[in-house]
């Protein structure tokens, strides 16, 4: 694990649960693109920088999610390195405490405020084109997270951050997170027709054809959104759709998947909605969604 793996020419990753983008903008300076899931991850970035006699500049972030600015902390605290990120993922780069509270959808309980969830404090600047090196372009992929986005090298790799799934993993739990269905859709279908030399999704194998993978992630959201307008024949209440879906995709309930996959069900019920298969309905106090 965290073994460096060049891609192609200077641009590399760390392989590592949710892959680290390192490219080399100098004989001795490098940028990271995310920094993993907590001080560790960061402290094997740092051995390996040192390894090589490398300085760390910055680090580039693809979004906010705690195991992609775990290491940020640290990172920055060893190096002085400046951090970057798009959006409205700066905010919660800089106020990591948003991302279980937006979760639960209020303050979050204990359970919910672990390192899985919720990384320790960084200080990130917007990202704007002006702090990316020469030849490294920001590339949006919203619907993942808020503002999501990846970055092309100068190499012509495109590093993908959580646009999409592996294949495994979407067999395995046949339900990802998701935050916009309808803006995860169009940048699969923006990736699927992209091209690049070679790409690099944090949570995928790096591939020189990204096309099936993409048109896979297609039809398992399509799927899922299926299952949900099946399920909502007779008007349900949220509970009992996320109950029929776990029971549907053979998962365990605890806290922290009560709120990730739960996020996503309301996502996909906003999708539905907004697109006419699914209305709601008012009884007895209760919002009831009904397929159309």
């Amino acid at each position: 694990m965290y073994e460096l793996v060049q891609v192609r020419g200077n641009s590399f990753y760390f392989q590592s649960p949710a892959k680290i983008g390192l490219v080399r903008i100098s004989d001795n300076d490098v940028v990271l693109i995310d920094s993993g899931s907590d001080k560790d991850a960061g402290r094997k970035v740092r051995q390996q920088l040192d390894a090589n006699g490398w300085k760390l500049k910055a680090i580039f972030t693809t979004h906010s999610n705690a195991d992609h600015i775990g290491g940020n902390k640290y990172l920055q605290s060893q190096t002085g390195c400046h951090i970057y990120a798009p959006g409205i993922e700066a905010a919660f780069t800089n106020n990591p405490i948003l991302e279980p509270t937006f979760l639960f959808g209020g303050f979050p309980p204990a359970d919910l405020r672990h390192k899985f969830l919720l990384a320790a404090e960084s200080h990130a600047e917007p990202l704007v084109d002006d702090a990316l090196p020469k030849g490294m372009e920001i590339i949006n992929l919203p619907g993942h997270f808020f503002s999501m986005v990846g970055f092309r090298t100068s190499d012509d790799v495109v590093y993908l951050a959580d646009c999409l799934s592996s294949a495994e993993t979407l067999d395995k739990y046949g339900i990802t997170f998701i935050y916009d269905v309808g803006a995860y859709l169009e940048t699969l279908v923006a990736v699927k027709n992209m091209d690049a030399q070679v790409f690099v999704p944090s949570h995928a194998d790096a591939t020189e054809d990204i096309a099936p993978l993409a048109d896979y992630n297609i039809r398992k959201v399509q799927e899922t959104a299926d299952r949900i307008v099946e399920i909502c024949k007779e008007p349900l209440h949220f509970e009992i759709i996320l109950q029929k879906l776990f029971l549907i995709y053979n998962l365990k309930m605890d806290f922290q998947q009560y709120v990730l996959v739960g996020s996503t069900v309301r996502s996909y019920l906003s999708w539905l909605k907004n697109t006419g298969r699914l209305e709601v309905l008012f009884e007895d106090n209760l919002l009831l969604w009904k397929a159309v």
